[in-house]
């Protein structure tokens, strides 16, 4: 029997949602719509060929995407992820980043809306001082350079936070990193000069407040990028690195907000990238429902095409309705950022951070499946999504912690204290 009303916070989240977008907004998704067609598209064996000759130990950006990116400024396609640049809302913003999911090694490059960058552009525009965003965010912003962000570490659980042990110490008018991190994203690129890196400046303070993060350029003495680390296989073109951090001394001015603040900084960074995440994997998710479409319908077996057999219709069903299912939360989440912050949405949040990755996992490979032999080979995306989907499940926070989340918030809502 139900004994206690959760009351207005939980009747405030069935308020009313108006998923309807601006004219401008609809040009911009209309105008992605046909770079996609017209030029991401046709541009990935241009892509695929010039990563299968350089090899996976190279990490040189394929020419093609600088070509796509100048297009991509041609036509107003740029920093569109960022509200207080591009006008957009994140409501508007996510079927922008669903179509960059089709083609995730392009597109979200191609129009300089792809992680990390997109985070650690918001940290420098939300926090960032005059002087630091002059120096690293204006040229993030023009595509100049690329960055990282140095959180996780090999010899602890950082699927909690307060765990990082980097030390990073003043001394004087500089601060002395000490450290090692692992599968930082995009690090092993050469256009990576600048790492965003989250380390303790106060030990002894309340667990919340020992972090802080501090701008590190990659090119610092102390600073060495050890390996790249390869995903079930796949060699990404950006890698994924893992760093040491030797008595690497930087200016103090180079710490972003006040000692302290790098909990809190780490939590604003992650809410609407986790939008991101999750609407590319959607992205991704209808690109392998149409590749399981067009594989049924061309396919025969036992005499008919694969396509009239029961169970590859109910394997097509059950996607559609996993894909349309997840986007509904993941719109209703991005609606609620906008509405009231990403620490209003919370819950919202860590709930899609799990279900899109896993809803993606399952048609990715229901496809993998309907393709049979070929759907585990390079002759199809499938396996190269697959692996990348998967390790989004870990990135930034494994399912578990976001689960508990949702429970946390959950139960609060009942809770008589």
């Amino acid at each position: 029997m139900v004994t206690h009303s959760p009351g207005s916070e939980a009747r405030g989240r069935l308020g009313r949602m108006d998923f309807d977008h601006s004219a401008r907004a609809l040009d911009l998704l209309a105008r992605m719509q046909d770079f996609m067609d017209t030029r991401v598209f046709p541009a990935e064996k241009d892509y695929d060929a010039y990563r299968r000759a350089a090899g996976p130990d190279d990490h040189t950006l394929p020419p093609v995407v600088e070509e796509l990116k100048a297009e991509a400024r041609r036509r107003g396609l740029w920093n569109l992820f960022l509200p207080n640049v591009s006008g957009l809302s994140n409501l508007e913003y996510a079927p922008i980043a669903e179509l960059t999911g089709w083609s995730s090694s392009l597109a979200p490059e191609a129009i300089n809306c792809d992680a990390p960058n997109t985070g650690n552009m918001e940290v420098l525009h939300l926090f960032g001082t005059a002087e630091q965003k002059s120096r690293w965010l204006v040229p993030l912003m023009e595509g100049r350079i690329r960055s990282a962000f140095a959180m996780t570490e090999p010899a602890v659980a950082s699927s909690d936070a307060t765990n990082i042990s980097t030390a990073i110490v003043r001394d004087g008018d500089d601060y002395v990193i000490s450290g090692r991190k692992w599968w930082i994203t995009g690090v092993n690129d050469p256009r990576c000069e600048i790492l965003i890196v989250m380390g303790k400046t106060d030990p002894g303070a309340s667990v919340h407040r020992q972090q802080s993060m501090i701008l590190v350029p990659v090119a610092t003495p102390g600073v060495e990028v050890i390996r790249a680390l390869p995903v079930f296989g796949y060699a990404d073109q950006h890698g994924h690195g893992e760093i040491t951090f030797t008595g690497v001394r930087v200016p103090a001015v180079n710490l972003i907000a006040a000692e302290g603040d790098g909990f809190a900084i780490a939590q604003a960074r992650l809410g609407p990238g986790r939008i991101h995440h999750c609407m590319r994997a959607l992205g991704a998710a209808e690109r392998a429902l149409s590749l399981m479409c067009e594989r049924a319908l061309s396919r025969v077996a036992f005499g008919s095409p694969l396509a009239t057999q029961g169970v590859i219709r109910e394997q097509i069903a059950e996607s559609r309705m996993d894909i349309d299912q997840a986007r509904l939360l993941v719109l209703k989440t991005a609606d609620l950022i906008d509405k009231v912050g990403a620490k209003g949405a919370r819950s919202e949040i860590a709930a899609i951070k799990v279900i899109a990755p896993r809803v993606a996992l399952r048609v990715v490979d229901r496809a993998i499946q309907v393709h049979g032999g070929a759907g585990v080979s390079d002759d199809f995306p499938l396996a190269r999504m697959y692996a990348s989907l998967r390790t989004l499940r870990l990135a930034d926070g494994p399912d578990e912690v976001h689960v508990r989340t949702v429970a946390r918030q959950e139960l609060g809502k009942h809770s008589r204290s």
